[in-house]
């Protein structure tokens, strides 16, 4: 069977969308309506708060990014239905609005005029309510195509630019002409291959837009705030254990996630949803692996696939995340975290093109409803991206 005419079992969402969880989120609006959500979820099992650091005092494009975030999250196919609680009415409902865009159930509650208890208790009535009324949706019969799969990579190392993410760019290469969105992103860790990733996008447009999404960072980010250097932290500590002792040598392995015949068609500010159609694009993002999770589950990918090399335990709350990994000694003391071994590739057992074949198997399990390691293990890493401090 060619790749592009898989069948996968997913849940088909009121605005067409596919997605491959069924979650009922609690979505807090602000840092001080956690409590409630998280006693909404502890209320009504079968729901998941997701609390978060941030929501007040924020302005200007770090507030529409907050939004932006919420409403993606809330949007997202993998959720089924969506309780917002926030401090007051006026972000609560621009939130509520936003999601109900998408056609899923979705209802807003605040706290000022009513308390935490008789907040909690109408929220967890509904909820309850939601619950009912999507856990028993039935998943029906989709393309493999039609799914949004993003990619970042974590604790890489030598291994990663060798099989691990060569794997995930084998996998673009072919499932992104039949359908597949993708998305990459990354901005700081494509330094010194910033050159061959614009020379992959799809017009000069994109690219100039590319370039100049990859200076600001540089410019109005890296060097506004650094220090001396981004020692320790641009590479990590575990990069440079494995091997890669420069930012241009991670690049270089970052970029074969991308593989080798695909060109991105848009570059996208964080958390906005593609609006090109199928294809591949890239996301401005952070590399710290929770933030660009977050950030793509925002914009509507609903599986991630995760290319480690010294072993990342990433999750994501809404979006399963797929762990591949090249290095045959994370695959031995780390095997509770890995999804795809293709350690076979760095031992000259397995082939590139057999290891792409054995992550796409992966997603078409996760997509019918498999749990990924991450899942099984309970990680569901939250986390918000802040561009400057609040008022």
């Amino acid at each position: 069977m060619s790749h592009h005419n898989r069948k996968i079992w997913a849940f088909r969402r009121e605005n067409g969308r596919v997605g491959v969880r069924n979650h009922v989120a609690i979505l807090p609006v602000d840092d001080i309506s956690n409590a409630a959500c998280e006693a909404v979820a502890n209320n009504i099992k079968g729901t998941i708060a997701l609390p978060h650091a941030y929501g007040r005092l924020q302005f200007g494009a770090d507030l529409d990014l907050h939004f932006r975030t919420m409403i993606g999250t809330g949007s997202n196919p993998n959720v089924a239905a969506c309780i917002v609680i926030g401090i007051e009415p006026g972000w609560t409902q621009r939130i509520v609005d936003g999601i109900a865009k998408t056609g899923k159930p979705v209802a807003g509650f605040w706290i000022e005029g009513n308390g935490d208890i008789a907040t909690v208790a109408a929220a967890s009535r509904k909820a309850k309510e939601f619950v009912h009324q999507t856990s028993g949706q039935v998943r029906v019969e989709c393309d493999i195509s039609e799914l949004w799969v993003a990619a970042k990579c974590g604790e890489s190392d030598t291994t990663t630019g060798l099989a691990s993410c060569p794997t995930v760019g084998n996998m673009y290469d072919k499932l992104i002409p039949h359908g597949l969105y993708g998305c990459f992103g990354e901005t700081s860790e494509l330094t010194g291959a910033e050159h061959l990733a614009a020379a992959r996008a799809a017009t000069p447009e994109v690219r100039e837009k590319f370039m100049k999404t990859w200076q600001a960072y540089q410019d109005d980010v890296i060097e506004a705030n650094k220090t001396s250097d981004l020692s320790e932290s641009q590479p990590t500590k575990g990069n440079i254990a494995g091997g890669l002792t420069t930012i241009e040598e991670k690049a270089l392995g970052n970029l074969e996630k991308i593989g080798k015949k695909v060109k991105f068609i848009d570059v996208l500010e964080p958390a906005e949803a593609p609006a090109r159609g199928q294809g591949l694009y890239f996301m401005d993002t952070s590399s710290a692996a929770a933030e660009c999770c977050t950030l793509q589950a925002a914009a509507g990918y609903v599986v991630h696939i995760f290319p480690t090399g010294q072993g990342n335990v990433i999750g994501n709350p809404i979006m399963p995340v797929i762990k591949v990994t090249g290095n045959p000694r994370t695959v031995r003391l780390m095997p509770e975290h890995v999804d795809v071994d293709v350690s076979g590739v760095v031992r000259r057992e397995m082939t590139i093109d057999q290891a792409g074949d054995a992550l796409i198997d992966c997603i078409e399990q996760t997509a019918n409803g498999r749990l990924t390691a991450a899942e099984a293990l309970g990680h569901v890493e939250f986390v918000m991206t802040k561009l400057y401090r609040s008022a």
